[in-house]
């Protein structure tokens, strides 16, 4: 059937074909210009150049940081700390006895006994030892008998001079004859005066056989026993005495403390086996003058010690008080730097720039040391500077490590 049932709604109308001009228009003007295309592919390679040079700027600045940081000293820095106004300076001192002497031996022979050891406590002329001496009897006798003839002699010879000065008077003897008797007289009591000083004088070595104590004290050496021979000059101590119930103390005191040390001063004494015991001292003398060779200056002394706890010749710390660290201040040791000028320290300013500042020193203590002038209590001191540390150097300064507690 060639017409169409338009009233079938299922058959459908041809559609009218397009026109040829007008669709390849519309395409053409829906189609982006190339222009575009260029300008995202720039936009494109703009941005992968970008990403590509971001990281590496990155690398080079972090590069150039690190490189200036490992160029750039790192050091710690301390401040001043203000002194103690009431500061302790521990000198070594020795400690002594107030009076010691060595015994020795006066007369010869053998040790027939003795009677004190060592640690005895002894009075003034009490009876150490005993000592044999047989030679010095002997010649003690015989001076003895030497002095009775003598004295006899003289009995003679004074009433022979007597005599013969009467006859002088009747002309029954010269002039001359008389005067021999008074020179005869003059020599026998010459002679006895000599052979009584011989006598007295071995009467006192005889006297030495008693080795006797010189004074109130302990003995602390005992170097004799029985049956020892003795033997003058040569040199043997038999005891050695100490009076310690009085010591002294000498200490050499440094030349920036000396004009606070005078007569009178009081001061602490410690001792290394007697932690936390401490005993007072008092300075008794100085020497007056600086050793040339330590410039220090020599004080002794003196502590009780009746209770008898120090022991003499111990070694001890005595702690001088002083006033002189009042508006002082002291750094550690290791922050000085010394240059042929003197000493000097690293000053880290505001810039981060060290600054070489001379300073001058005052006392030394054990890790720390007094600063007369040179620096204040605000500025930064560099801690172990190195040798070579000019002033004007860049530092980078960095908190110091903190000890871990344990």
């Amino acid at each position: 059937m060639n017409t169409l049932d338009r009233s079938n709604p299922l058959v459908m109308e041809p559609s009218t074909p397009p026109l040829n001009g007008s669709g390849s228009a519309r395409a053409e003007a829906s189609r982006p210009p190339l222009g575009f295309y260029a300008l995202v592919l720039t936009v494109l390679v703009v941005l992968a150049f970008v990403a590509g040079l971001i990281p590496r700027w990155r690398d080079r600045r972090d590069l150039n940081e690190l490189t200036h940081q490992l160029a750039t000293p790192t050091v710690i820095t301390v401040s001043p700390k203000p002194g103690t106004p009431e500061a302790l300076l521990a000198l070594p001192a020795e400690v002594r006895p107030l009076v010691e002497a060595p015994i020795y031996a006066r007369a010869g022979g053998y040790v027939k006994r003795w009677y004190t050891d060592i640690g005895a406590s002894v009075t003034n002329g009490q009876l150490l030892a005993e000592i044999d001496s047989p030679e010095l009897n002997q010649e003690l006798a015989k001076a003895r008998a030497d002095l009775a003839f003598s004295e006899a002699a003289l009995v003679l010879a004074k009433s022979t001079a007597a005599r013969w000065q009467e006859l002088v008077k009747t002309a029954s003897v010269s002039d001359q004859d008389a005067a021999e008797k008074q020179a005869d007289l003059a020599t026998k009591t010459a002679a006895v005066e000599s052979a009584r000083a011989e006598v007295h004088r071995l009467e006192e070595m005889q006297s030495f056989e008693r080795v006797l104590s010189p004074f109130d004290g302990t003995v602390t050496a005992r170097n004799l026993d029985v049956g020892q021979l003795i033997v003058i000059g040569a040199g043997r101590e038999l005891f050695h005495v100490a009076q310690t119930r009085t010591l002294r103390v000498f200490s050499h005191v440094p030349q920036i403390l000396s004009r606070e040390i005078s007569a009178g001063t009081t001061a602490e004494l410690t001792f290394t086996e007697m932690p936390g015991h401490i005993f007072t001292a008092k300075v008794v003398r100085t020497a007056g003058a600086l050793d040339p060779g330590s410039r220090t200056l020599l004080a002794e002394l003196e502590v009780d010690n009746a209770r008898g706890e120090i022991f003499a010749g111990s070694f001890a710390q005595v702690r001088f008080p002083s006033t002189g660290g009042q508006g002082k201040l002291t750094l550690p040791s290791n922050t000085l730097l010394f240059r042929a000028e003197g000493a000097f320290v690293g000053v880290v300013g505001a810039d981060s720039r060290v600054e070489l500042r001379r300073v001058k020193l005052g006392r030394e203590f054990a890790t720390s040391v007094e600063i007369v002038d040179g620096v204040t209590s605000a500025d930064r001191i560099v801690l172990n500077p190195p040798d070579a540390l000019i002033s004007g150097t860049q530092v980078q300064v960095t908190a110091p490590a903190r000890k871990e507690a344990r």
